[in-house]
């Protein structure tokens, strides 16, 4: 009995759209890899498609708008749709389910996180093309599977959910609690990327710190070795698996508990990039308590003092919400005072927005929109200020530039990155010219560069 697929039958064809954060990003890719393992094709058009798969976000009114939109756009164009990703979670007015209410003709809708569900519907609806005896495995990056940004870095996901439950969030209630990935598995996909050419790893989670609460940071196994499933023990293996292909490991969304503080060391030493996105959203303790966030204002302004004194290198990015249910004019100009005082390098700013199903919206004193939109306005004028300040005091200096685009060898120059800047939310290296004939960039690769002027929140720099 043969189970080839038969010349003449075509393989199905799924378009695919991912919104939202790089978590989803993540998400995405499990299922293009499960997709592409069981031989269904991918289509760049919703008219060119078996069917479209839609990967949403519902974390603020904005998100959800685009998430709306885009599935009557594939409805419109394709009429077959399946619905995955945060807004699949979300309950509309009446307690039923958000998406069915906007677009009742979808095929099937599911929360994030949801691989095997997605699965399920794409067989029920476009059955599978190969036999399960012969699927396809994946080779792209062996493990790892397939991934959606460019092929020199990847995103790593470290686990999923949350266990805070903040006054403005609703990811808890999509994502559920924190649940962490076997530190195994982890450390073989870390490798399986290193070894595909990734140079720069981006770790994430909802909480990264948090890495290995859920099961008691107990040992786990790589390699034949025992590994304890915690934020420590994971980044000193990262570093150690990253060293021999000289790439970088990057953290992000990782929150600032005292446990952090044993990471630093790493960082000093190079081991990973000395590099932390650290989600503080404010620094006032009384705005903190009502957005029930871990940790307090001084303890984080001192915590940052100290890590800078262990690794004077240290950039640390950060986000913030003005203009919050409360916030005095006083506790505002606190939060600007800690800017300044913290030289927080890279700070982005939401005004305030009411998310359905948060706890915040029941918080007496909501600010009229133009506060707090000024507030938000304010805040980046002094965030730019701190942040330009400090690019200024790299000019001179010669850095390790990682390029991201070189158009013909880079003899025009290009565009890079620093060990400062994460792909899409920082700043980047504007490229000039070699002055060497000899000299050529190569994107996925490192170039040194020494840095002559900036732009904005971008260096100019001259490869070397």
């Amino acid at each position: 009995m043969s189970h080839a697929l038969s010349p003449s039958r075509p393989a199905p064809k799924v378009g695919f759209v991912s919104l939202g954060c790089p978590k989803a990003l993540t998400d995405s890719e499990l299922i293009l890899t499960q997709l592409s393992a069981e031989g269904y094709q991918t289509s760049k058009t919703f008219q060119g498609a078996d069917l479209v798969i839609v990967n949403t976000c519902g974390f603020i009114d904005d998100a959800v708008k685009e998430s709306l939109d885009t599935i009557g756009e594939a409805l419109a164009e394709n009429g077959r749709v399946i619905v995955t990703g945060c807004l699949g979670a979300k309950s509309g007015a009446d307690g039923g389910n958000l998406v069915r209410q906007m677009h009742p003709s979808v095929l099937a809708v599911t929360g994030p996180h949801a691989t095997q569900e997605v699965m399920d519907a794409v067989h029920h609806n476009l059955p599978k093309p190969h036999d399960p005896f012969v699927d396809l495995v994946p080779n792209t990056f062996g493990v790892a599977g397939i991934k959606l940004t460019p092929r020199h870095y990847a995103y790593l996901k470290i686990s999923e959910g949350c266990n805070h439950r903040c006054t403005f969030c609703i990811i808890p209630s999509m994502r559920g609690d924190l649940v962490s990935r076997a530190i195994g598995d982890v450390l073989n996909e870390a490798r399986a990327l290193f070894e595909g050419g990734v140079k720069e790893l981006l770790v994430i989670s909802q909480d990264t710190s948090a890495y290995g609460v859920d099961v008691k940071y107990r040992t786990g196994f790589w390699d034949g070795k025992p590994v304890k499933t915690r934020m420590l023990e994971l980044c000193q293996a990262l570093g150690e698996i990253a060293e021999p292909f000289g790439a970088w490991v990057r953290l992000h969304y990782v929150y600032p508990y005292p446990s952090v503080d044993e990471v630093i060391p790493l960082m000093a030493t190079g081991k990973v990039l000395p590099y932390l996105d650290v989600p503080l959203q404010h620094s006032h303790p009384d705005v903190l308590k009502r957005m029930k966030r871990p940790a307090s204002g001084e303890k984080n302004l001192e915590r940052i003092l100290r890590w800078r004194e262990a690794c004077p290198e240290v950039v640390i990015r950060s986000t913030f919400i003005a203009g919050f249910p409360g916030e005095t004019e006083e506790e505002f100009s606190y939060l600007l005072d800690f800017l300044r005082e913290a030289k927080i390098d890279r700070a982005g700013c939401f005004a305030y927005s009411p998310v359905d199903g948060a706890a915040a919206n029941e918080i007496p004193g909501m600010l009229p929109t133009e506060v707090r939109e000024d507030r938000r306005m304010r805040f980046m004028a002094v965030a730019e200020a701190v942040s330009a300040a400090k690019l200024r005091e790299r000019i001179g200096a010669t850095m390790q530039v990682l390029v991201d685009s070189a158009p013909g060898v880079g003899k025009k120059g290009g565009v890079g990155r620093t060990y400062a800047d994460a792909p899409e939310i920082d700043g980047a290296v504007r490229l000039l010219p070699p002055e060497k004939i000899s000299k050529t960039l190569k994107v996925g690769e490192f170039t040194k560069a020494r840095i002559v002027g900036t732009e904005g929140h971008d260096l100019v720099a001259m490869p070397i």
